[in-house]
Order: C-alpha cells, then structure tokens, then sequence
C-alpha cells in the first residue's frame, strides 16, 4: 500500500474511531437516564403510598389490613398496553411496610418475604426521615434480578406532631423498563452508523477525484524506472497522454472543489435543522413528563432522523446521476404509456387528499432515452403537484409535441411560485413548505429532474400557470421519424 493510500486509510480509521467512541458515550449513557426517570416515578409512589397508609395510622400504630386485598386485585389484572414497541400485560410494582424498628408488617409479594429490614438502606434512612433508595437482586449474584427501591417515611399525625412511625418502600424489576433501554440503544446505533457510513462514502468520493491525477505522475515515473533503454520518443508519447490523462482530471477535480465544498455547506445547514430538533427532544426526554408527551418527543425523533435518512438516499442517487455524462443504453420510449403508469402509481397518494388527476394526451411521442429515469422525473414532476394542490382540486398532466419536441406539462391549481423562489426552485436543498402541512421537502427532487432531462437532450421550466398555480414543462426531443 503507497503511503498516500495509507494515510487516507488512517484518516478513515480515526473518523470512524471518533464516530465509535460518540456512539458508545450516547449508547452507555441511556441506562442511567432511564434509571433516573424509573427512580423518580418511584418516589412519587413511594409517598403517594405513604399518605394513603397514614390514613390508617391510630395512637403510632400502622394498620395494614386493606393493603393485602388491594394488591390482590392489581396482580390480578389483566391488560395489554404497547408502549414504544413494549408489550406490556402485567403489572410489577412491588410494595412493602415496616414498623419503626425496620420489622415487615406487610409485603405485597407474601409472607415469606417478611423480617427485619432495618439494614437496608432504604429503611434505615426513611425511619431517619431521609430520602432512602437501593437497587439489590432477587438472586445472589444475578444483575438481571435487580429491583430498584425507593422509599418514604410514615408518619403519625393525628395528636400528634408528625413523629415517623413506620416507612413504605416501592420497587420496580430493573429488567422492566430495561426493554425500553435496549430499543433506544438499537436506534441509535442504526442511525449513527447509517450518518458514518454515508459520511465515508462521500470523503472516499472525494478523495479519489482529488489524488488520482496525481497518481497518474506518479505511474509514469514507475513506469520510467522499467524501462531497459532510453527512447526519448516513447518516453514523449508517455509524457504527453500521461500530462493530458493528469490535466483533464485535474481540471474536474478543481473545478468540482468548489462544488463539493457548497455541496457539504449547503447538506450541513439543511441538517441542522433536524439534528438540533433531534437534540432538543433527546434533553427534555431526560426530564420527568406524562407519557403522552414523551410519545410526541419520540415521535419528533423519529420524524427528523427520518428525513435526515431520507436527504442523504436523495442525495447519493443525485450524486450517481451527476457523475454520468451520457446514458449507457437508451431505447424508444411512449410518452403515452409511461404518463398512464405515473399517474396510476400517484392515484393513491391523489385520492388521500381528494385530488382528480387528469390526463391530456391527444397523440403520443416516443423519445430516445431511459425509461426508468424519465418515469422518475415525470413522478416527482407529479408529486409536487398534489403536494402544493388545494383539497378537491384538480392536477392536470398534458402531452404535447411537435415535429421535433415533445412537451410533458402538469399543472396545479396551489398558490404558485413566489417571485423570490423563482431562480432557486432548482437549486439542491431549496424547497419550499407545502400549504396543508407546512413542511418541506429534502428539496432534491427538482433537482433530480433537472439532470435527467440534461441526459435526455431537453429541458425542464417551472413557472406561474395562467390563473392560479404552479405549471412544470418537460420538453424532450422526440425520436426522428416518429
């Protein structure tokens, strides 16, 4: 391996070994903020508990008669709650009462787990009237048995002067919400490895447009080496298609740096957006809420890495379509047939939103190109359409021609195109939020579309329809002699 190749390897290496060493400090990090949260929700039950027995406490005396019926029917219940790809059907919860020299008066798990609990930290501290907790395994040296307890004082208030007579302790089986913990470490490993791969990919693209001209010098002095006699003019000929090969390559690579440094700009500033809502959610998910809003904060998560996901495969197929200058195989496209599919695969996401999609092919045209590139550009042509259409409305797609072009047209009735987005509609990562959901889009699409119709020979115009809404035009040359 060349010393070049070597230190490009190496940088690689220290990039992913900071990637992996991110990773592991998120990964690692979960358990204990699950455990937080878990021991907070436990301190709450803990006094809640508290207050309910103190009901029941006469002269210093604890009763705990009702517990043990209460209990009773909680185990019993049966229900199926899915929580975040959770299933759960039972209920764990754990409660136990002890006088104040530490002695069980009640256990929710039975009689056998009766004794003096007064070296255990949580009761120990609670009869002080400090906050008590531990986490301790069912089984002697077996992590996976661990109960996290918390507990609270029981106080005697009636003549009295709240003197502690007694502490309740609540536990909850750490392997309950340890599920929780292993679903969070799997997504986050997906979607960092996902971001670190798509990263090295992109820098091995880089690299390789950026070096090789210089390997290309580097060849022809390995190959002036081997060489048994001197001939100026075979050296010559060497020299010059060596210099021309360097030169032609070289040229592609600065005048693409500028390119890809906008390129990298443009992605990072689009990506800050869903990593910082990423960001947000994760911190205040640290933090005590109800169900329903940590549900809305994943929810959130979900959705930005999702589109995050979905700007990176955009751009990587934009990247491979970039990089060809013409079509490897062509073949006679219908015009007709393929308008006919693409409104048929966009009839489902039309009829969601109440929208008629009509066609307008009088007569049909057949082009020279790709007809799976063609299909995808007429697609997204389609779908920003119903994206940007009123409810009700009608998106209209019409084939036109003439004896050399044929002109893909799809109208709709939305708000058109502001004058300040009119220069920047094709423009990669520019997009523009759609009037029912207020999003936007990876903003690529136009994009896409504009390069497939350069490999074809054509063109594509975005503009203001006469009236009201947005009319994109797609004119190809049509196959001579059709």
């Amino acid at each position: 391996m060349s010393k070049r190749n070597r230190i490009f390897v190496g940088i690689l290496l220290i990039y992913a070994a900071g990637v992996a060493f991110f990773l592991y400090r998120v990964v690692i990090d979960l358990d204990p903020r699950y455990r937080e949260s878990a021991e907070e929700s436990l301190v709450e039950s803990a006094y809640l508990m508290a207050t309910l027995i103190e009901q029941d406490v006469h002269n210093g005396a604890i009763n705990t008669e009702r517990l043990a019926p209460l209990f009773r029917s909680l185990y019993a219940k049966q229900f199926s709650a899915r929580i975040f790809g959770v299933h759960k059907t039972r209920v764990e919860l754990r409660a136990y009462v002890t006088d104040r020299q530490g002695q069980v008066l009640f256990h929710s798990l039975g009689g056998e787990y009766y004794g003096d609990y007064s070296r255990w930290r949580d009761v120990k501290l609670a009869l002080r009237g400090e906050y008590g907790a531990r986490i301790t395994p069912d089984v002697e040296g077996e992590p996976l048995t661990s109960v996290m307890y918390a507990s609270a004082p029981i106080r005697a208030y009636n003549g009295g002067d709240g003197e502690i007579v007694g502490s309740v302790t609540v536990g909850k089986p750490v392997q309950s919400f340890g599920q929780f913990v292993s679903a969070a470490r799997e997504k986050t490993l997906v979607a960092g490895l996902i971001s670190a791969l798509a990263v090295l990919v992109l820098a091995l693209i880089v690299s390789v447009w950026l070096v090789r001209p210089f390997g290309l010098i580097a060849d022809y002095i390995a190959y002036v080496r081997k060489q048994r006699s001197l001939s100026l003019p075979r050296l010559g000929r060497r020299a010059l298609a060596v210099m021309a090969a360097a030169y032609d390559e070289m040229r592609d690579a600065l005048a693409g740096r500028n390119y890809v440094a906008d390129y990298v700009q443009t992605l990072t500033h689009e990506v800050k957006s869903p990593l910082s809502a990423i960001r947000g959610a994760a911190e205040l998910l640290q933090e005590p809420m109800p169900p329903a809003q940590q549900q809305r904060f994943v929810g959130n998560i979900l959705r930005e890495t999702q589109r995050i996901q979905e700007m990176v495969d955009r751009m990587m197929e934009l990247t491979v379509l970039e990089s060809r200058r013409v079509l490897d195989q062509t073949e006679p496209v219908a015009l007709g047939a393929l308008l006919e599919d693409a409104l048929g695969s966009a009839q489902t996401a039309a009829d969601t939103r109440h929208i008629t999609l009509r066609l307008d092919a009088p007569v049909d045209a057949s082009v020279e190109g790709d007809a799976f590139l063609l299909r995808r550009a007429v697609g997204n042509l389609i779908d920003n359409a119903i994206d940007f259409a009123p409810a009700g409305s009608v998106v209209q797609v019409t084939l036109q021609r003439d004896p050399r072009t044929a002109r893909i047209s799809v109208r709709d009735h939305g708000p058109g195109i502001p004058g300040y987005a009119r220069d920047k509609v094709f423009e990669k990562f520019y997009s523009l939020a759609r009037p029912h959901s207020k999003k936007k889009s990876t903003g690529l699409g136009l994009a896409f579309v504009k390069e497939i119709a350069a490999l074809h020979h054509g063109r594509i115009e975005l503009g203001n329809a006469t009236g009201q809404g947005a009319l994109a035009t797609l004119s190809l040359p049509v196959v001579p002699g059709d």
